[in-house]
């Protein structure tokens, strides 16, 4: 990935002002398991945050997909899927998308989409390169919410990007989310 504390005012974005309430409604939806309203829903976010905002349009195209999946729209889901892989790879932000296409293939698998799996599987082979720069080892991070308070975005620790060791940014709205030691 790029500079990590050079970046970080554009990437915030969202942050600033709050989360956009679509964008709220979104992962409410989710919860809730309206999934193609949440879809149509993140699909607009992505396609409004690709000049506005580029961190974050990756990310809402993946749960657009995910989203999409899950209500049952197999083939948009992936190319909301690749389309969010691809804006990664484009990005240089090659260990999001190894975490995030794996963890993709991991839940299409899980829905028996082996097909669909083997493509994401063929994106990431064709645009992650041949040796990555080593990671960092992990640190020990604080605990934290499950849900970012301002956008209510799912908080995978794991795969959040840390700003510092005890403060990490909402891969949806680029709200600080402070941990708990």
């Amino acid at each position: 990935m790029f500079g990590r504390r050079g970046g970080r005012q554009l990437r915030r974005g969202f942050g600033r002002r709050g989360a956009p309430p679509v964008l709220q409604h979104a992962n409410q939806m989710m919860m809730d398991g309206d999934f193609a309203s949440a879809a149509d829903s993140f699909k607009e976010l992505a396609q409004g945050a690709e000049n506005l905002f580029p961190q974050r349009a990756p990310i809402l195209f993946l749960e657009a997909g995910r989203a999409a999946i899950l209500g049952g729209d197999v083939q948009a889901g992936v190319a909301h899927l690749r389309r969010g892989l691809t804006l990664l790879a484009s990005q240089e932000r090659f260990h999001r998308m190894r975490v995030l296409g794996q963890r993709a293939i991991e839940e299409l698998r899980t829905r028996g989409l082996n097909a669909e799996a083997e493509e994401i599987g063929s994106l990431l082979g064709a645009n992650l390169p041949s040796e990555l720069p080593v990671e960092p080892k992990p640190v020990k991070r604080p605990v934290l919410p499950t849900h970012c308070p301002s956008c209510g975005g799912v908080v995978d620790a794991d795969e959040i990007e840390w700003i510092d060791d005890l403060t990490a940014e909402c891969d949806y709205c680029g709200s600080p989310l402070r941990g708990e030691e």
